[in-house]
């Protein structure tokens, strides 16, 4: 048996697997031609695997879906997986240690609808051309930004993340001065870790962590992040007390890397407690595992605030989820996205879906933490509804969802006029995509 590593339609676990194997005829139309083999095999891995398996149809028309996505989405259980996709397995394993093609930028809208850079990364071509955090963008490919709205949201049409696609972008920067930027997408290592920093708020301690996206570092054993590493070791070293985690633009990602957080987060009277189980369909049930705490370091807190959205999802809501029973769980901002379920990819089960470089990522379990909670669809609700403000830095006080963490620490609560900024967005980025990049959004 070989170790295959568990990830999520946005979370991420280990998993054992055997050699690809030829699966035995299914239900499918039996007039199958050799060039259907391919969907035939996605049909057989999502009737063993699929966490709904017994919510696909009896027989299957392999003839009537035109490629592998419309097979797939027309086989999955409506309306409640909004998640299973397919892509390839190279794209997969990328993703998984942040090695992405394309500008490099994220976005946010404000509540007059005025389009922000969110966060850039730092190797990426954008984070390369000194894009930050706060610049507005009010053209592009010199049209304005209201030009690529469409029914449900905005089509910006960039084309895909292929290196060598050239876009413009001019920028209104903080200053009031405006610049224009010719972008070419590039292969590059995205970071996880966009900011952190130590605030003093009045006696207090506060670490402040940016963080986006559950990416493991490629080459380490057993799965971690180097980045998370280094972010909780600054944080232990500047003795804080309390901690703001900033999970706005967080679709998901390894969950190997979300355990890593949860045990450097757990405090050492509740290392080796229950952290989370997950559960498969009937047919799998001998593969259903639980994960304790290990604790590392000596970070003790009472409790964390989370900086959330509806961009929060999968690896983010497991944090979340699995210390609420540990200690206070605090959201400010806005709902987290919902996904109590996950995912591992299922071209090692078949050597059809391996030969073709097919990765089908089906939901496969359901993830509950020590308090049995697993039925979070809707998402996890904000604490304290406020409203997102992408025109400040990183780190900046005047930011209304870190200025309402601080007023929280202070004060126990958040008042009426910090309440009264929120809004809710009609389009987030985690809406700008779908599969596997949902999980990893960005431009």
């Amino acid at each position: 048996m070989k170790r295959l590593i568990w990830i999520s339609a946005w979370l991420w676990i280990g998993l054992w697997s055997c050699e690809p194997k030829e699966e035995p005829p299914g239900t499918v139309n039996p007039t199958t031609p050799v060039v259907d083999e391919v969907k035939k095999a996605i049909v057989d891995v999502m009737r063993e695997w699929y966490f709904w398996n017994g919510q696909i149809p009896t027989t299957v028309d392999l003839t009537k879906y035109t490629s592998n996505e419309a097979l797939l989405d027309g086989i999955i259980y409506k309306p409640i997986d909004r998640f299973s996709y397919i892509t390839t397995q190279e794209a997969f394993n990328n993703a998984f240690v942040g090695k992405n093609a394309g500008h490099g930028f994220g976005f946010a809208f404000t509540a007059d609808e005025k389009l922000y850079v969110s966060f850039v990364f730092a190797e990426s071509p954008a984070g390369k051309d000194g894009w930050k955090r706060g610049w507005e963008i009010t053209q592009i490919n010199g049209k304005p930004i209201a030009e690529y709205k469409v029914t449900g949201g905005y089509d910006f049409k960039l084309g895909g993340s292929d290196p060598g696609i050239i876009n413009s972008f001019t920028f209104k920067l903080p200053d009031g001065t405006t610049t224009t930027r010719i972008n070419t997408k590039a292969e590059y290592q995205s970071n996880s870790v966009l900011d952190q920093r130590v605030i003093q708020v009045d006696t207090k301690k506060v670490g402040y962590w940016a963080y986006q996206s559950f990416k493991a570092t490629a080459g380490l054993s057993p799965t971690r992040s180097a980045e998370v590493q280094t972010s909780m070791e600054f944080f232990q070293n500047q003795g804080v007390q309390e901690l703001i985690i900033d999970l706005r633009y967080n679709g998901g990602g390894s969950v190997a890397v979300a355990e890593q957080i949860c045990n450097y987060l757990i405090q050492t009277a509740n290392n080796s407690k229950l952290m989370y189980t997950n559960k498969l369909n009937a047919m799998k049930t001998a593969q259903n595992t639980s994960r304790n705490f290990s604790k590392i370091g000596t970070i003790s807190l009472s409790r964390v605030i989370f900086l959330t959205s509806r961009s929060s999802a999968s690896a983010s809501e497991l944090i979340i989820n699995a210390l609420d029973p540990y200690m206070d769980v605090v959201l400010i901002g806005d709902n987290t996205y919902g996904k109590p379920v996950g995912s591992f990819p299922l071209s090692s089960y078949n050597r059809i879906l391996q030969t073709n470089n097919v990765e089908v990522v089906p939901i496969t379990f359901a993830i509950a933490n020590s308090a049995g909670k697993a039925e979070y669809f809707d998402g996890f609700p904000a604490d304290f509804n406020v409203g997102d403000s992408p025109q400040f830095a990183w780190g900046d006080v005047k930011d209304l969802r870190l200025a309402a963490a601080i007023q929280y620490i202070r004060t126990g609560t958040v008042g009426n006029r910090m309440k009264d900024t929120y809004y809710k967005p009609t389009w987030e980025i985690i809406d700008a995509f779908k599969g596997l990049q949902q999980e990893f959004p960005v431009f």
